[in-house]
């Protein structure tokens, strides 16, 4: 009998730790289904802070050999694992499956965990959908499960006109709260049309004027998590993006009767319908700034690192079949 043949796709990876131009394109095995997984045809992914801070220096250290990047994933369900019956080959599928290890996002096909999925809305592009699942679960994470945020309560949310800043605010005014934007004055249309309350940032991105919230999103980090113990009011909760602990402010916080905590985003199937069906009601609105062919990554990734782009960076693979359009969509 023969030897059978592993079929193979094309793949974008980090062949050394260092600047953009460590990706390269590199032929590997298709990936195999565990039980429970889906392979996913990917039309988009999703480029994050987190994948070109992992590129330059490896990150958390969760790679294979060639590490292929990427954490978001959009595409079509090719092939479903033995046993797994919440998607048929066919249906169009988003999420962030697998974080922290990498969904290999930056590929022709991804394997996942179907439960870590969910179905794409109607009218929503590949791109679209791809710039949102990393971005939206850990903003609803951050206000739902760290935040314990309730309607009527009012939420303070920093920097709300980057990828998880926007999608807080429009999910913060979803779940019934009462919702302040800061960002610099230019980014903050969207925290406007989705009716929060907007106010200009400082130069260090804090608020420019002082008020009280229960729950104050802190996507800096350092001595600014500090700074915004003073828009708590008694008792809030201050969230913080950025999962490291210090001390200092930690008691700062707890003498003053504030809750602090931290969030790390987690893959969630549940999560990912919610923000499935608030895009069908027209609660969240995708952005995207940018959209390349998967070969130029190391582009998407100098893009990323500069900076000033007013919405996500999205990467398309270059096959295009079945009559779909570059946006995935039926022409």
């Amino acid at each position: 009998m023969g030897v059978a043949v592993q079929p193979m796709m094309q793949a974008i990876a980090a062949t050394a730790w260092g600047g953009p131009q460590v990706l390269q394109l590199v032929e590997v095995p298709m990936p195999s289904l565990l039980p429970g997984d889906v392979l996913v045809r990917v039309e988009a992914a999703g480029v994050n802070p987190t994948d070109w801070k992992s590129r330059a220096t490896g990150g958390r250290g969760f790679w294979r050999d060639p590490a292929i990047l990427g954490f978001d994933i959009a595409g079509v369900v090719e092939a479903v694992a033995d046993g797994s019956h919440l998607f048929s080959p066919g249906d169009r599928v988003f999420g962030m499956p697998r974080f922290p290890l990498p969904a290999e996002g930056y590929a022709q096909y991804a394997a996942a965990p179907a439960r870590q999925l969910a179905r794409i809305p109607a009218g929503l592009t590949f791109s679209e959908a791809a710039s949102l699942p990393l971005s939206g679960l850990t903003a609803l994470q951050a206000l739902e499960e760290a935040g314990k945020l309730v309607p009527g309560q009012s939420v303070l949310v920093c920097a709300a006109g980057g990828g998880v800043g926007r999608l807080a605010v429009q999910i913060a005014v979803a779940l019934g709260a009462v919702v302040t934007a800061c960002a610099r004055a230019e980014r903050l249309g969207d925290a406007a049309i989705a009716g929060a309350a907007v106010v200009e940032a400082a130069d260090d991105g804090t608020p420019a004027r002082p008020s009280r919230h229960d729950v104050v999103i802190d996507p800096f980090g350092g001595e600014r998590t500090a700074a915004l113990l003073d828009w708590c009011a008694p008792g809030a909760t201050l969230v913080s993006l950025i999962p490291r602990t210090n001390p200092a402010v930690q008691a700062a916080a707890s003498t003053r009767g504030i809750v602090l905590r931290r969030v790390v985003v987690e893959p969630s199937g549940v999560g990912m319908q919610r923000i499935a069906e608030w895009v069908e009601k027209g609660h969240l609105r995708p952005r995207v700034s940018l959209a390349l062919p998967l070969v130029d990554a190391a582009q998407a990734h100098r893009a990323g690192e500069r900076g000033g782009l007013d919405g996500k960076i999205v990467l398309q693979p270059w096959h295009r079949s079945r009559g779909e359009t570059a946006e995935g969509m039926a022409p």
